[in-house]
């Protein structure tokens, strides 16, 4: 196992509502300082979900929502942040109820997933849900989420959708996908 580079220093040298950017002064094993700087969140924070919510064995609920990164309106996963006192599975729930207006019977956590590891210290859970019955839930979204269905089987062809960029949620449907082919519960 490699050696972690040696902290020299850290300094927050911005900061916004939502994010601090820390610079990092670092030394690796071979001698070598660099620089690096990388957004941390802000306050102790709770962590994030991301919810991949079957309709069905062969359907999954996208969600559409202004992304001021891309200045557009895009198609991706319910997601959101971790409550003080909720765990995982109750804060997709919520989300999912507050962004698709659906709840689940059935929630399951498949893993977790950096955004960008090189310059976010932040992670999401991946949540499966299932068994879904219509609730819906006041969120702090400034407009409703318009939701749309698409088939898991054409997993390869929503790349080529135009308002659908996001990696992680595509990461996700592939990793729940995958999951349910091999336990034999994909298409049933």
């Amino acid at each position: 196992m490699r050696q972690k580079p040696t902290v020299l220093a850290r300094e927050i040298v911005a900061s916004s509502r939502l994010f601090r950017v820390e610079e990092l002064q670092l030394r690796f094993s071979n001698g070598v300082e660099r620089t690096y700087e990388r957004l941390v969140g802000k306050g102790s924070g709770y962590g994030a979900v991301m919810i991949v919510a079957l309709a069905d064995a062969h359907t999954v609920l996208l969600v559409e929502e202004y992304c001021g990164g891309t200045d557009s309106y895009e198609l991706s996963l319910p997601k959101g942040l971790i409550e003080p006192g909720e765990d995982v599975l109750e804060a997709a729930n919520r989300e999912l109820k507050e962004e698709a207006g659906f709840g689940a019977r059935r929630l399951e956590l498949l893993t977790e997933l950096s955004l960008s590891p090189g310059y976010m210290s932040q992670k999401i859970q991946v949540v499966l849900a299932r068994d879904l019955y219509p609730e819906r839930l006041p969120g702090d979204e400034p407009e409703p989420m318009r939701v749309e269905r698409y088939a898991l089987s054409e997993l390869s062809n929503l790349i080529q959708h135009p308002q659908f960029s996001e990696g992680r949620a595509l990461a996700a449907l592939y990793l729940a996908r995958d999951l349910l082919s091999q336990r034999g519960e994909f298409g049933q």
